[in-house]
């Protein structure tokens, strides 16, 4: 049987959820579901993300994730690969950590219900798993994008957005006041919650939205199928963004790019241009190392690892 095709375009918003292999963990404690998250920011600094919603369960994940430049695929390899090394190292592990493919809705951009069924699925998860008892307030369960929504604004993580499933909500301002009705209608609904809410579909289908919407992936699906158009385009602004990462840095420290050959493989600014290309891009140790001329992926990979912990 052929696998789904990924329909990925510029704004496509997904509901992603991914289990562990064999449905085993994939988080063995706190560390664990820190670095998950610190993993995720990362993500959303490279590849331009917005999270609408996510939660971390003891054996899978979900999110609600926006894509302004159309990436999914190329992100979601760096993000489940970046985490599965680190939660391997981190617990002494090998192997496999997380299931096949993951599966990706992809949700109608048009019409902010869409998302707002899908943000609340999303974060009434843990009630549903029974994670958070009847008389408990949905925040009590703290791995999940639902308590950063009851924040100020200040205080939230950087990369989550909450106007749109606010708004949907009917909560026009995001003061204490809104913040508490929010919550009331949270609440309410999770205690109505039931299959009539559309979570049949987001759990089988591959997309969520109004006719019109469908009719649209239908006709891209017949325009991408078998190409890989999308990937190549991606790979190429991602390239081009890693070049104007190194242009900025060679002028901000005076430099020709005739001079990359001749300073020393570890010279500062290039540890410091590398930085911001592993931090802000997906480009692999090997093109950091060609293009700034620093050896070889395994040296570069050392020094970044003593950079980023100065």
């Amino acid at each position: 049987m052929p696998r789904q095709l990924r329909l990925e375009y510029e704004g496509a918003i997904y509901h992603v959820m991914n289990r562990g292999d064999r449905r085993e963990d994939i988080v063995l404690g706190d560390a664990d579901r820190e670095l998950f998250v610190s993993t995720l920011g990362e993500t959303c600094v490279k590849c331009g993300w917005e999270v609408h919603a996510w939660c971390l369960m003891r054996n899978h994940f979900h999110l609600a994730v926006e894509t302004p430049l159309g990436n999914l695929v190329a992100g979601m390899k760096w993000f489940l690969g970046a985490y599965a090394i680190r939660f391997n190292a981190r617990n002494q592990l090998r192997g496999h950590l997380f299931a096949g493919r993951y599966k990706s809705l992809v949700v109608d951009d048009g019409d902010p219900h869409y998302l707002r069924v899908v943000c609340d699925y999303i974060h009434f998860n843990p009630s549903r798993a029974r994670l958070v008892k009847g008389d408990q307030p949905l925040e009590t369960y703290p791995w999940s994008s639902y308590p950063d929504y009851l924040k100020k604004p200040a205080d939230r993580t950087k990369w989550l957005r909450t106007d749109r499933v606010f708004g949907e909500h009917g909560i026009r301002r995001d003061d204490r006041r809104g913040r508490l009705e929010f919550s009331r209608r949270m609440e309410k609904t999770r205690q109505e919650e039931s299959e009539a809410a559309g979570y049949r579909e987001i759990r089988r289908g591959w997309r969520f939205g109004g006719e019109e919407f469908v009719a649209r992936m239908l006709d891209q699906i017949e325009e991408t199928r078998g190409k890989k158009q999308a990937g190549r385009e991606y790979a190429e602004n991602m390239e081009q963004r890693a070049k104007r990462i190194v242009a900025e840095g060679l002028q901000k420290a005076g430099w020709a790019e005739n001079r990359l050959r001749r300073e020393r493989k570890g010279h500062p600014t290039k540890v410091r241009i590398a930085l911001k290309l592993r931090r802000e891009t997906t480009m692999k140790l090997q093109w950091i190392a060609e293009t700034l001329c620093m050896g070889s992926w395994t040296y570069v990979s050392n020094l970044l690892r003593v950079g980023a912990a100065a």
